[in-house]
């Protein structure tokens, strides 16, 4: 491939600049399930949030997912507890592992549950080099107890967005959610239930054509010119 002409463009480095090519978007694919968590923001004996998380990891599993849904009960607040608290480290050790992920939240004053923004407060947008999240991808759900709302899905993509995640274009949004559940906490069929499905099968085809190349999809000039700079000045000290 022929360099690209910078001449024009003197404030850039073009150590760190790259050129994307769609070989480099289409590598070898992993072979293991898609592995989704899910994150549900409601501790009420009948929580309907958590029905939702359940039929949707259901559904993955049936495009084929593998799924871990975490219970926050016993997740304390942040900067309540040290990071080496059992429930935090099992939120993180599972955030890491998956490469998708599903938050469902009720909505509750107009916005996503404290208990929801706890989950995601807990996790970090970076830990030293890595960033947890960065390229993995989300779908975002919510319930109310009243007429249809996205106050809550759309507090959730921004917040998709500030950690850096691939949030998808589809969302649910369940309305009067008492009246889809059954006693059991199965959802009924409805308009509401194949949404759910619609964003389940977006998610697991947006984790499957972007995990391989999720890396590559995250790379930033300004971080490579950054690493390049610290690794010049790690170079120079050396050799003093």
């Amino acid at each position: 491939m022929q360099a690209p002409d910078l001449t024009d463009l003197p404030n850039i480095d073009a150590d760190a600049f790259e050129r994307p090519t769609t070989v480099a978007l289409i590598p070898e694919p992993p072979t293991h399930p898609p592995r989704i968590l899910l994150l549900y923001g409601s501790l009420r004996e009948r929580s309907f949030s958590q029905f939702q998380a359940q039929e949707a990891a259901r559904l993955l599993e049936a495009f084929g997912a593998e799924t871990r849904i975490f219970n926050p009960s016993g997740l304390p607040l942040p900067d309540d507890a040290p990071v080496d608290h059992p429930k935090v480290q099992e939120l993180r050790d599972l955030s890491a592992w998956s490469e998708g992920q599903v938050w469902c939240s009720p909505e509750r004053h107009g916005a996503m549950t404290g208990i929801m923004k706890v989950q995601i407060d807990w996790i970090p947008l970076s830990l030293g080099a890595v960033r947890p999240t960065q390229g993995k991808t989300l779908a975002v759900m919510q319930v109310s107890g009243g007429s249809q709302s996205f106050n809550a899905v759309n507090q959730m993509r921004v917040l998709g967005r500030w950690m850096r995640m691939i949030t998808i274009p589809n969302q649910s949004s369940v309305a009067k959610a008492y009246e889809q559940f059954d006693e059991d906490g199965r959802m009924k069929p409805s308009p509401y239930y194949d949404r759910v499905v619609d964003v389940v099968e977006e998610l697991v085809k947006f984790t499957l054509l972007t995990r391989g190349p999720s890396a590559y999809l995250t790379g930033r000039y300004s971080e490579r010119k950054e690493a390049a700079e610290k690794l010049a000045a790690r170079v120079k000290l050396a050799a003093i």
